[in-house]
């Protein structure tokens, strides 16, 4: 099971580096910057949004941890669109780094041997007699439709175009599904984890779109395609009529 952990699996070297980076891009004592991890937690550089801005653009930056590295810019990414709770940006990255490791994607967990290949076979057991299997399909399905919807949009945009696949707003509807759905479960009562979901599945499309734009600018920057362009466009629009 995915959790919101990513800034407690941090080690002592990615807060060295991070204190590295900021001191040469903010001209800042490095000592300056180890007081305020002492006073307000390693979030007080972490936060700091030339953080993002020095593992982009200093060498330095290349000896990042994954952990270290998404957690960055995609707090940032979020931020930027209005999000600023850390726990969301926490568990965002955790589906980020987990699923990007070989052979997590199609499995609910490690000891399942079920292989999905779809969100619809996952949503076909969101209702498995086991009740630990359902809350792990559950969980999965909206795990799944955010890392795909949000890091691989294009994808999703050129498919639904020259195949008459599924666009951006069913991944959305599945995944907010899938979370909703999460947090009704008993067990993210026990696990603490009902508001989590519950949060997730309302922002899922506000989620998607900050991880689209970690997306364009790191993965797929010299991307430029009339999908990309009207997925920008119509994202846009959307958020302003809800702001």
């Amino acid at each position: 099971m995915i959790l919101a952990n990513t800034r407690q699996q941090l080690t002592r070297d990615d807060a060295q580096l991070a204190v590295r980076l900021l001191a040469r891009v903010s001209a800042t004592p490095p000592e300056e910057i180890e007081r305020r991890i002492t006073d307000e937690g390693l979030d007080a550089v972490l936060d700091d949004p030339l953080l993002a801005r020095a593992l982009r653009q200093l060498p330095a930056g290349a000896h990042a941890s994954l952990p270290l590295f998404a957690y960055a810019m995609i707090r940032q990414a979020l931020r930027d669109a209005g999000e600023n709770d850390r726990g969301i940006a926490d568990y965002v990255t955790s589906i980020v780094v987990h699923l990007s490791l070989a052979g997590r994607v199609p499995r609910i967990g490690a000891a399942d041997d079920q292989v999905y290949d779809s969100l619809a076979a996952l949503a076909a057991d969101v209702e498995d007699p086991d009740a630990n299997r359902a809350f792990l399909v559950r969980t999965h399905l909206g795990n799944y439709a955010l890392w795909l919807s949000g890091l691989f949009p294009d994808h999703i945009e050129q498919r639904r175009w020259r195949r008459g696949g599924p666009d951006l707003d069913y991944f959305e509807e599945l995944g907010a599904k899938g979370f909703h759905l999460a947090a009704e479960h008993r067990l993210a009562g026990q696990y603490g984890l009902a508001t989590l979901y519950a949060t997730a599945a309302e922002r899922f499309g506000l989620l998607r779109t900050a991880l689209n734009s970690v997306s364009d600018s790191l993965l797929f920057p010299n991307l430029h395609t009339p999908e990309r362009l009207m997925r920008i466009v119509r994202d846009e629009a959307r958020w302003r009529r809800m702001s």
